[in-house]
């Protein structure tokens, strides 16, 4: 028997912010790479592969809203939701690369410095810090009322802080002549990408595994279902995430009587739904009987 529900975000009304904000950090990053390209600096490169992190991130939360609201097929039972998290995979691999050759590029700067056109580089920085700026108003409303836009808006804000770095590297090379302040702040960017791709695909993989999500405990689901009147016993117990946003449950319940199924069915369901916010349940009610069958099966 199965419980399902709506997989609406309340991000959806805020969409077409995000998509400004993704049209225009996705313009500045190419325009970023461009400029690093032209003036040399290893950090506005940095900054160029930690936007692209912003622009991964804005465009999840748009597939989560654009994906969560097409229609199941016969052939794709759960739709396209599973595309959010294969792009956050792609996303996540394409920063680890990227992260590998700044922090290449940074040690051959090291060895010999090249030169830096520093006064384009404040140019393009600044213009950086004032996208993410834009682009932090845009998402703020929307931050206080969904958590996939809530992300969204700390990748900007996380983004604004690599612009600020490329901005102090450029003053320091254009005042003190510190020709070092390239690489170290563009290797400094660099690092700070490992630990939130590394978390990100950490998260994919777990989803992927179909792994429980970190804030369910299974065992105490598994306490609980006892506890409604008639359950016997609860096996085959399983809760894994679909896509973000998006759990999903199912077991077998044994009771002792059948006709306090439909009761303990609808208890379960409203357990799932009240405490683990959970709309999308399988449970088979089953008794004894029916157990001892299965088990004989499974041998």
């Amino acid at each position: 028997m199965h419980g399902g529900g709506s997989v609406g975000t309340a991000g959806a009304k805020h969409a077409k912010r995000l998509a400004w904000a993704l049209a225009m950090t996705a313009t500045y990053m190419i325009a970023e790479v461009i400029g690093g390209l032209v003036t040399g600096s290893l950090a506005l490169l940095a900054d160029a592969a930690h936007m692209l992190t912003d622009v991964g991130g804005l465009a999840l939360a748009l597939l989560a809203i654009r994906f969560a609201a097409r229609e199941a097929t016969p052939q794709r039972t759960f739709g396209y939701l599973r595309m959010e998290v294969l792009s956050a995979l792609a996303n996540a691999v394409v920063l680890l690369l990227l992260t590998v050759y700044i922090l290449y590029e940074a040690y051959q700067r090291f060895q010999s410095p090249p030169e830096v056109l520093s006064g384009p580089m404040l140019i393009v920085a600044a213009v950086g810090l004032a996208v993410n700026l834009v682009s932090m108003w845009l998402l703020s409303s929307g931050s206080s009322e969904s958590l996939n836009v809530k992300g969204a808006y700390f990748e900007v804000l996380s983004d604004m802080l690599g612009s600020i770095g490329v901005i102090v590297a450029a003053l320091l090379m254009m005042w003190k002549g510190w020709v070092l302040a390239d690489p170290i702040i563009g290797a400094g960017i660099g690092l700070f990408i490992v630990p939130r791709t590394w978390s990100l695909l950490s998260q994919v993989t777990h989803i992927l595994m179909e792994g429980t999500p970190p804030n369910v405990d299974t065992a105490a689901i598994e306490k609980k279902l006892l506890a409604i009147p008639g359950t016997v016993a609860v096996h085959d117990l399983h809760v894994w995430t679909v896509t973000s946003g998006f759990d999903a449950m199912s077991c077998h319940l044994v009771v002792a009587d059948m006709s306090a199924g439909r009761e303990a069915l609808r208890e379960a369901r409203n357990l799932m739904k009240a405490e683990y916010g959970i709309e999308h349940t399988t449970i088979q009610i089953e008794d004894e009987a029916m157990r001892g069958e299965e088990t004989v099966l499974h041998v």
